[in-house]
């Protein structure tokens, strides 16, 4: 078996051109690497990366516990050493991973800021629609609760985005990957409501006519706008929670899944690479979970 020289570069091979990584993250798990060897080193081992075991990984973690790292320390380095022994069962250098069972310290994972349904209507109530801009904002903030968008989606959305029959919207969304997200009939009303304000800008920029939401010079919103028009709404209504235009995404995502929509789903409307990113949206940790099987399941010795 080759030596932990040789597997190392070869896995900082690995994180470079396949992962992407950029040197400086390569050298961060590289170092975790390195505390792993010291430790072995200290406990008079010359064990090659095939022959560390379970056991050893759980001395290893109290060990780094020990030099008093801090919670979120530790937890890098355990996700940097079962990187390595993730890789090296795909390379197929070892046939059972070690640190498969390996738990960091619980981390408190803030949970996104979220709103009721009842903020969200004081929200909207507090748009003044007598204002030129009124309509504009009340569509505008409608599809953005409605369909979950990021708020660089919600500025490039374009009018020929919209599938009324269909009741569906085209996102362009990271990586410029497109998805078809579901339209309410209350955003596309408000979108209407709005629509005859819109076609009656007599200069419209020549590169914004398809763009939906345009602002009083007739061209594209920007990301910094969008933030100003929610802050002072946010001051109008009077509600007090830190809100931005990424609060309408999450609140979207955890209305539906505690409606009861099936989690692929959402990820799906949301754009989410990894199933993992979505599932915050559950609010569940690891011991909820495991405290409902014990609860509930029948074979659970209760």
């Amino acid at each position: 078996m080759k030596s932990w020289e040789t597997e190392i570069r070869e896995y900082r091979s690995f994180l470079k051109l396949e992962k992407g990584l950029s040197e400086n993250s390569v050298q961060a798990y590289v170092n975790d690497l390195k505390k792993l060897i010291r430790f072995l080193e200290i406990q008079g081992t010359d064990a090659g990366p095939e022959k560390v075991e379970q056991d050893t990984l759980h001395a290893f973690i109290r060990w780094v516990n020990d030099l008093g790292l801090n919670a979120r320390s530790q937890a890098r380095v355990i996700s940097g050493i079962k990187s390595f022994f993730k890789f090296l069962v795909m390379e197929e250098r070892i046939s059972t991973d070690p640190s498969l069972l390996l738990e960091g310290p619980r981390i408190g994972r803030k949970l996104p800021e979220v709103l009721s349904i009842g903020e969200i209507d004081k929200l909207f109530a507090a748009i003044d629609l007598s204002k030129p801009e009124g309509r504009r904002n009340k569509a505008m903030l409608e599809v953005l609760y409605s369909c979950g968008l990021r708020v660089s989606e919600l500025v490039g959305l374009r009018i020929s985005d919209l599938f009324r029959e269909e009741g569906f919207v085209r996102i362009i969304g990271k990586g410029n990957k497109e998805r078809l997200v579901p339209v309410s009939s209350t955003a596309l009303k408000e979108i209407d409501n709005y629509m005859p304000d819109r076609n009656a800008m007599l200069d419209i920029d020549k590169g914004h006519t398809d763009i939906l939401f345009l602002n009083r010079r007739g061209r594209q919103l920007t990301r910094v706008m969008i933030f100003t028009i929610i802050r002072q709404l946010v001051e109008k209504s009077g509600l007090k929670k830190r809100i931005s235009p990424h609060t309408f995404r999450h609140s979207f995502a955890t209305h539906l899944v505690n409606g009861g929509a099936d989690l692929r789903a959402v990820q799906e409307m949301l754009g989410h690479e990894s199933i993992v990113t979505t599932e915050i949206y559950t609010h569940l940790d690891r011991e909820y979970l495991r405290e409902a099987i014990i609860s509930y399941h029948p074979r659970s010795g209760k």
